[in-house]
C-alpha cells in the first residue's frame, strides 16, 4: 500500500516545464508533456472535440490530436465537471496563476470565460475543490472536496462542510438516481454514503487502490482498480465487469462518455496521455492517433 501511496501522489505533480517556458502546445501529446490534465469532457458545441482542464489552462483538442487554448484565464483548473444536463455550463475550482484559491468557478460560454460563483462554505472560504461532482439526480446538488466534504444545494451559490470524507481520498462521483448517494474513490478501495456524505460504507470493489470513479448519465459506473484495471458496473448492482487490464504501469484518473455515443470514452492517465475508446472501454488508444 505505501508503494501504491507513492505511485498515486506522483500523479500529482506536475512536470517541471511549464507552457511559458515551452510556447504553446500544439497536439495533444505536446501539452501531456508539458502539463497535467486535471479532467477530460466532450464539447457541447462539437461533440468531435474534447475539453482539457489542465494546470495551466483549459484546452479544447480535435479529432487529429491538434489543440488550442479557449480562456486566457491560465488558471490551475481542478474538480472539473460539466453540468450533466447543460454541457455548455463548466465548473471548476483550483488555484490562479498568481497563487491562492479560486473557489467555486463557473463556465457558461465551453470554458472560454469563468466566473467565481462562491468561495465555498465559510468557514474554509475560499477553496480548492481537487474533486468536485454534480448530481446527476439533482443538477443543483453539488459536492466537493476541501479540508471536509462540502455540499451545495442550490448549484453552487451556498456551500455547507458534511464531513470528513473517506481516508486518502482519490475522487469523486455523485449518482445519477438519488442526490444523497455518492461515492469515493481510495487507496482502500471504493465507499458510498447514502445519506449525502454523513456516512460511508465500504463496496464490494475494497482492498486495492481505486485511482477512478465516473457515473454516466446511463447510471454506468466505471472504476480503475490498480491491479485489475477498468471496471463498470450498473448502479445497485453488485456485479463489476474488467473492460480492460491492458494499460501497463498507468492508471487512469478522469474519464468521460460521450452523451451522443455511450460507446465512445475518453481517459486522462497518471502521465497525462489522452485516450480513446471506440467500444465501451474495452480497447484504447492515443487520442489523436490513427
Amino acid at each position: 500500500m505505501a508503494v501504491a501511496r507513492l505511485v498515486i501522489a506522483g500523479a500529482c505533480i506536475v512536470a517541471g516545464l511549464s507552457l511559458a517556458d515551452n510556447g504553446a502546445a500544439a497536439t495533444v501529446d505536446e501539452l501531456s508533456q508539458t502539463t497535467h490534465i486535471h479532467g477530460v469532457a466532450v464539447d457541447a458545441y462539437d461533440p468531435s472535440r474534447l475539453l482539457l482542464a489542465t494546470h495551466h489552462g483549459f484546452f479544447v483538442a480535435a479529432q487529429d490530436g491538434t489543440v488550442e487554448q479557449v480562456s486566457e484565464q491560465t488558471h490551475d483548473f481542478m474538480g472539473f465537471t460539466s453540468h450533466p444536463e447543460d454541457n455548455s455550463i463548466l465548473y471548476a475550482s483550483g488555484h490562479p496563476g498568481r497563487g491562492g484559491n479560486l473557489g467555486f468557478i463557473e463556465s457558461g460560454d465551453g470554458g472560454r470565460t469563468w466566473r467565481q460563483l462562491s468561495e465555498g462554505a465559510a468557514e474554509y472560504g475560499p477553496v480548492d475543490f481537487h474533486m468536485m461532482d454534480v448530481s446527476k439526480a439533482d443538477p443543483s446538488v453539488i459536492y466537493g472536496v476541501y479540508r471536509e466534504l462540502q455540499v451545495s444545494r442550490d448549484g453552487g451559490r451556498n456551500w455547507q462542510t458534511v464531513d470528513v470524507p473517506p481516508r486518502r481520498m482519490i475522487d469523486l462521483a455523485a449518482s445519477a438516481r438519488d442526490p444523497d448517494t455518492i461515492y469515493a474513490a481510495t487507496e482502500s478501495g471504493l465507499y458510498i454514503s447514502m445519506d449525502g456524505g454523513q456516512s460511508w460504507h465500504a463496496t464490494k470493489v475494497a482492498g486495492q487502490p481505486v485511482t477512478l470513479i465516473e457515473i454516466d448519465a446511463n447510471a454506468r459506473m466505471f472504476a480503475f482498480v490498480l491491479g485489475s484495471g477498468l471496471m463498470r458496473a450498473t448502479e445497485g448492482s453488485p456485479k463489476w465487469e474488467t473492460l480492460s487490464d491492458d494499460f501497463g504501469d498507468r492508471f487512469l484518473l478522469h474519464l468521460a462518455t460521450d452523451p451522443a455515443d455511450p460507446d465512445r470514452l475518453y481517459a486522462a492517465t497518471s502521465t497525462s496521455e489522452v485516450l480513446t475508446s471506440a467500444d465501451g472501454g474495452k480497447s484504447w488508444r492515443a487520442f489523436g492517433g490513427e
